[in-house]
């Protein structure tokens, strides 16, 4: 039902508009802007589609409709009857019963029933980025409910936009980062892997005639080899997580585990592990925390440790006591030499601790360091999903 109080449809707009303004999830933002229009105009249900370029849907987008109508409907509609219609023609299509029009087409089955509806394009300059269309609101859409939903497509545009600008930004950073990458591994390892080769080379040549130098270019080689890992394995630590957006938390840093693991295997380092599974409702802000705290503690653990083990572990946080869980829970625990934080902190080292737990304050999280001389050392951060939002 469309509200009767004017500062209730003001602030309703309000909250549609900044859903725009605060760097939400696409998605997200585009599903308050159906929700609000189907809400404010007093609409049974509304949709939004954005169109894939071969005639169906990438994203379609509804409001009032169940998970169980939408799981009966079946697949995403494609570009036919009305929908075709408003993705070709730019004037709005306000019809007292879509049934009755002659451009009408068909529907599934478990489709509801349309009569009055609502349809504009969503547009960027000439550009149909999409439409936005409602149905069935009794005694059917007024010239007001047309400027209404107007607005709501310019955000909706709005939004698009931005997502469309995002995309090429992280674009743009992930080349960035593959050339930055490609210079480290020339100018760090490529250069060793060199040396490597043409001492191995001459050490295979010795063999026979002189063991002694042969044995001492062997030596050699195992330095080079020893260094050149450490170069590839600082790399790795400092890659840019383009995938986290994308494959999620668990799955990047399992993938970052088992390159780490692969180039320590080679060079009789020791083996990391990790454990564990994705975590819910995590904001990206969290999940970048988490996973940088990872590389660090991954980082120290490979370096001075001395460890034949390192396992990293992600779990829901349960705090105890509290019979709840939410948030995220990172242990990144080694067998190595251990030490004693304390004096660590006395001797001005830091061991990235420091940035470690700047990193958890910026998402007030917990991190707690457990290490002693001889007994290995655990880096554990908490993340409360609350209080990281």
């Amino acid at each position: 039902m469309t509200p009767q109080n004017p500062l209730d449809t003001i602030r309703r707009l309000s909250a549609a508009v900044l859903a725009v303004s605060r760097h939400l999830a696409t998605d997200e933002v585009l599903q308050t802007i159906v929700a609000t229009a189907r809400e404010l105009i007093g609409a049974e249900y509304a949709a939004l589609g954005i169109p894939d370029g071969a005639g169906s849907f990438a994203q379609f987008l509804v409001d009032g409709v169940s998970d169980e109508q939408w799981a009966a409907i079946g697949p995403l509609p494609r570009q036919h009857g009305m929908l075709a219609v408003m993705l070709q023609d730019p004037a709005p299509q306000r019809l007292p019963d879509i049934r009755e029009d002659p451009r009408f087409g068909w529907w599934p089955k478990a489709h509801p029933q349309l009569d009055a509806f609502l349809g504009l394009q969503i547009r960027d300059d000439d550009e149909i980025l999409g439409a936005i269309f409602l149905a069935n609101k009794p005694g059917g859409f007024t010239a007001d409910d047309e400027e209404l939903l107007g607005v709501l497509a310019g955000h909706a545009a709005i939004a698009l936009r931005h997502a469309r600008l995002y995309e090429r930004e992280r674009e743009l950073a992930i080349t960035r980062e593959r050339n930055r990458l490609a210079r480290e591994l020339h100018d760090a390892v490529a250069q060793k892997l060199f040396a490597l080769r043409l001492t191995s080379q001459a050490a295979a040549d010795l063999l026979r005639r002189d063991p002694e130098r042969a044995h001492a270019e062997l030596d050699q080689v195992a330095a080079l080899a020893r260094e050149a890992a450490e170069e590839l394995r600082s790399v790795v630590v400092e890659l840019r997580p383009a995938e986290l957006e994308e494959d999620g938390l668990a799955v990047t840093l399992r993938k970052h585990v088992e390159v780490l693991d692969r180039v320590n295997l080679t060079a009789g380092g020791p083996r990391v592990r990790f454990e564990g599974a994705d975590v819910k409702a995590l904001s990206p802000a969290a999940e970048e925390v988490l996973l940088r705290v990872a590389q660090e503690a991954l980082h120290n653990a490979l370096r001075h440790a001395g460890a034949t083990t390192i396992i990293v572990k992600l779990a829901e946080h349960c705090p105890a006591g509290t019979g709840a869980c939410g948030g995220a829970l990172l242990e990144v625990a080694d067998d190595g030499a251990g030490f004693d934080p304390a004096a660590v902190r006395r001797a001005g080292r830091s061991l990235g601790l420091v940035s470690m737990r700047d990193r958890a304050k910026s998402v007030r999280g917990r991190l707690d360091v457990a290490s002693a001389p001889g007994q290995g050392t655990t880096i554990r951060l908490e993340v409360d999903r609350g209080r990281a939002a």
